[in-house]
């Protein structure tokens, strides 16, 4: 499943381009922080030609660092990905690089997973290319300011803001150029930046990749923007809904395939009243299906499903439609080289290894079984009254009962990965079960 690293001297080659002295390797875990270790140059290319060994406990501890389901917390083997080297953002001659554990433990990666469903594809004859796009609040606090407080109603950055707005964009020039500049440098594409609804709401499109790449650019998105804006005595909150009066936080995915043969479109057809191939109605047909079952694979916390409620501009069923923003699946079709699907679901908090992998699984399997999607959804389907069998989950508990108990995703992702997902998932919502918040205390702690 792991995809193949290029030769162990290109390590070498490599860090040679960037000039690197120092490399911080690092693991994904579950919940997409990158996990790092510093190591000296020599040690990181002894440990690309003789393997990686790294503590399993990141598939054993929770968002909050707190293990459970016991264990030995043994090293088990990794491999380090020399083609994954990029420059270290920040001071001097460093540099990154991924890794992620070797079979049979590998199981367990999401990275892993959707590497699987990239070769699947091009089994199939397709080669994947996507983008996320996300919306994030920058705070007005540092990591002690927010202990200070509580959590309890951080200071907002940038209050005037409004969306699409000039005057933010003009003001906060040197941050923002700021950002640009560094995820350049780790080769990061910002295709636009704007800000959004809300006071300090920005959103940032990423430049789509092929494969892997668009994942792991995601990914990193978001760990290097939370740590630029530390290193500017801010706070990046990528929360799906941060608190009940503000828009949730999207983490949109484009998607679409292409012919391996001569590298063009899958999804168009030119004859067809809306320039959709039989294959992008299948892998449509797929992901709205299978939408239901498998949505803690892109909403894997418990704060993600504040977003999708009615009025929120998140979808709440399976449903899909050409341009429309208010179904799950959106087709974009303005030009034929650029058509795709954008996957609505997902919020900012989204692993994006796991969004990917969910949403190309689940369309692999439409174009497999020939998946007809229905016909396209017309006007707000916030509106409508979805069929039962097309409505979402309503917290994570219940979505990580549906996916523990769906076949397909068994047979998609295998046992190991889905069970270990869905302990992950129904750990993280027992632990949010337990808590009791200040509004059941304002709202009962005088009346019952």
């Amino acid at each position: 499943m792991q995809a193949d690293s290029p030769n162990d001297s290109d390590m070498h080659e490599m860090l040679d381009r960037i000039g690197a002295q120092h490399v911080h390797i690092g693991i994904f875990d579950q919940d997409g922080m990158f996990r790092v270790k510093r190591v000296a140059r020599a040690k990181a290319e002894k440990l690309a030609q003789g393997g990686y060994p790294f503590c399993d406990v990141l598939y054993k501890w929770d968002s909050a660092e707190e293990t459970y389901g016991g264990g030995d917390y043994i090293d088990v083997p990794a491999k380090i990905f020399p083609d994954t080297v990029r420059a270290w953002p920040f001071e001097g001659d460093q540099a990154i690089c991924i890794a992620d554990f070797a079979m049979p433990f590998g199981e367990h990666s999401a990275r892993n997973q959707l590497i699987g469903q990239i070769k699947k594809a091009k089994d199939m004859g397709f080669s994947v290319h996507s983008a996320f796009e996300f919306e994030f609040n920058l705070l007005d606090e540092t990591a002690a300011s927010l202990r200070e407080g509580g959590f309890a109603a951080p200071k907002h950055y940038a209050l005037g803001n409004r969306t699409y707005s000039l005057e933010t964009l003009a003001n906060e020039h040197a941050l923002l150029t700021g950002l640009e500049a560094m995820m350049d440098r780790l080769g990061i594409g910002m295709d636009a930046l704007h800000t959004e609804l809300g006071p300090g709401c920005f959103e940032v499109p990423l430049t789509h990749a092929q494969g892997v790449k668009a994942a792991d650019d995601a990914a990193l998105f978001k760990n290097f923007a939370k740590t630029y804006f530390r290193r500017n005595g801010l706070t990046a909150c990528f929360m799906s809904k941060l608190n009940e009066n503000l828009s949730g936080q999207s983490g949109h995915l484009h998607v679409s395939l292409r012919n391996l043969a001569d590298n063009s479109p899958a999804f168009v057809d030119l004859n067809d009243t809306d320039g959709l191939s039989r294959t992008a109605r299948h892998f449509i047909g797929g992901l709205v299906t299978l939408m239901p079952e498998m949505l803690a694979m892109c909403s894997q916390t418990v704060n993600a499903y504040r977003r999708m409620v009615p009025g929120m501009w998140a979808p709440i069923s399976a449903s899909w439609g050409i341009q429309n923003r208010t179904v799950a699946a959106r087709v974009m079709n303005d030009s034929p080289d650029a058509t795709r699907v954008e996957f609505r679901v997902p919020s900012a908090d989204t692993n994006p290894h796991v969004a990917l992998a969910m949403c190309l699984g689940a369309g692999l399997w439409g174009i497999e079984n020939e998946i007809e999607p229905g016909a396209p959804i017309c006007g707000d389907q916030y509106l409508a009254t979805p069929a039962p069998e097309t409505r979402f989950p309503t917290d994570l508990g219940m979505a990580a009962d549906w996916l523990n108990e769906s076949k397909v995703a068994r047979a998609i992702f295998g046992d190991v990965f889905i069970d270990s997902f869905v302990r992950a998932r129904r750990h993280e919502y027992a632990a949010f079960a337990r808590h009791v918040s200040a509004w059941e205390r304002e709202r009962y702690l005088e009346v019952v």
